[in-house]
């Protein structure tokens, strides 16, 4: 007998699976808990999704006729309860459930809150940078709200102190996470205010899950932070995770360790820096020295500065010389104009006929007009002579 005898195919192995699968009861109904992942929301209306945990994963799919009834909308990191069954993808060779139930656990739940509050608060303006104030380039005093106890509080005060041994660490112990913590919080921020007890202010926990960040994501410490009068430099979680008072707050820091960093300047880097500028303030000093003592040299060397007056006295030369020369000019330019002014005078009285008229000529004028010809008038007009010394009336015979 050989293998091709006894082999099956790779189809009827997978649809063998298929069966086994189909025919176990606790595989028909299982309800299990995860965090979405690679979601896809197919145009089909399909959603594609992965569910996962700490150590594993399981590919999903929920039909359109399911997903219609969900009353949210699925997103990656998510956690979720899905009802559905285990069943195999003939084609792939890939077992994966599909869902008909999905619902959101208290997870998913605290993510919606943190959404719609982080949404609302934004259309408020509490994110604007508008509102945000500077943090303060030296401050005295630094006041740091977290708890009494932990590595937080003592990485502040080690980096701050490191950077600068002459600033002040003000703690106000509160609680980082549980209930009324929220509460405590925004009221250390208003005691800090009231009493102006520090110059900036460093809002710090470490990491943890949404559930214990969630103090930090609470509308009252929103309020808060908004409304305080003394900068606050937000460092709560770790680098990538990002609570409200994150957004709200006038600087946000990755870690408690770098809050400390922003807040507090570093006095030898700052020493160093001044000691460089006063080089250079010194060097630029010693060169604009140099350069005017050359102007100086080259000013005392000038005639101009020599003998001042012997140039104003020059000058004063120059511009009698100019003025007689404009006289002589217009004088020149006044009897040119004369001398043609006369003799178009004496051509218009040539061409005058008042000239004509002393030589013994008249002018014969009929309706206002001068007669040229005989053909001008006829037997019964009225004329007008004029002579030299007068005007006549007559009338064509």
């Amino acid at each position: 007998m050989s293998y091709s005898d006894i082999a099956v195919s790779v189809s009827q192995l997978n649809s063998y699976i298929k069966e086994k699968f189909e025919n176990d009861e606790a595989l028909q109904n299982v309800l299990v808990k995860g965090e979405i992942s690679n979601f896809k929301n197919h145009y089909t209306g399909h959603l594609y999704f992965t569910l996962k945990d700490e150590n594993s994963l399981i590919k999903c799919i929920m039909f359109k006729t399911y997903a219609q009834r969900l009353d949210f909308i699925p997103k990656d990191g998510m956690k979720v309860f899905i009802a559905g069954t285990i069943s195999v993808f003939e084609r792939d060779g890939v077992y994966q459930i599909y869902v008909k139930a999905m619902q959101e656990d208290g997870i998913g739940i605290l993510y919606k809150k943190y959404e719609e509050l982080k949404k609302r608060l934004e259309q408020d303006g509490y994110f604007d940078e508008a509102h945000k104030k500077a943090i303060p380039k030296i401050p005295k005093t630094i006041g740091v709200l977290t708890s009494q106890t932990g590595s937080v509080i003592r990485d502040i005060i080690n980096v701050s102190t490191r950077r600068n041994p002459k600033v002040q660490i003000r703690l106000f112990p509160v609680p980082v996470q549980g209930e009324g913590a929220a509460e405590k919080i925004a009221n250390g921020i208003k005691i800090m205010n009231e009493n102006k007890l520090a110059d900036v202010l460093i809002l710090a926990r470490g990491g943890g899950s949404l559930e214990d960040l969630w103090p930090f994501n609470e509308e009252i410490v929103a309020h808060s932070i908004y409304n305080s009068e003394i900068p606050i430099i937000s460092a709560v979680g770790h680098e990538t995770d990002f609570s409200i008072s994150d957004f709200v707050a006038d600087l946000r820091a990755p870690t408690p360790s770098a809050a400390a960093e922003l807040a507090v300047p570093d006095v030898y880097e700052l020493s160093q820096k001044i000691n460089t500028y006063q080089n250079r303030l010194r060097t630029n000093l010693i060169k604009k020295v140099e350069i005017m003592r050359l102007r100086y040299e080259k000013c005392t060397s000038s005639r101009i500065f020599k003998e001042p007056l012997r140039n104003i006295n020059d000058n004063y030369l120059k511009i009698d010389s100019y003025i007689k020369k404009l006289e002589n000019i217009i004088n020149i330019r006044q009897k040119q104009e004369k001398t043609k002014y006369i003799e178009l005078i004496s051509k218009l009285d040539t061409l005058s006929p008042l000239k004509t008229l002393t030589r013994g000529y008249s002018l014969i004028e009929s309706n206002n007009k001068i007669v040229k010809s005989a053909k001008d008038i006829k037997t019964g007009d009225k004329i007008s002579i004029r002579f030299v010394d007068g005007e006549k009336e007559a009338e064509i015979l």
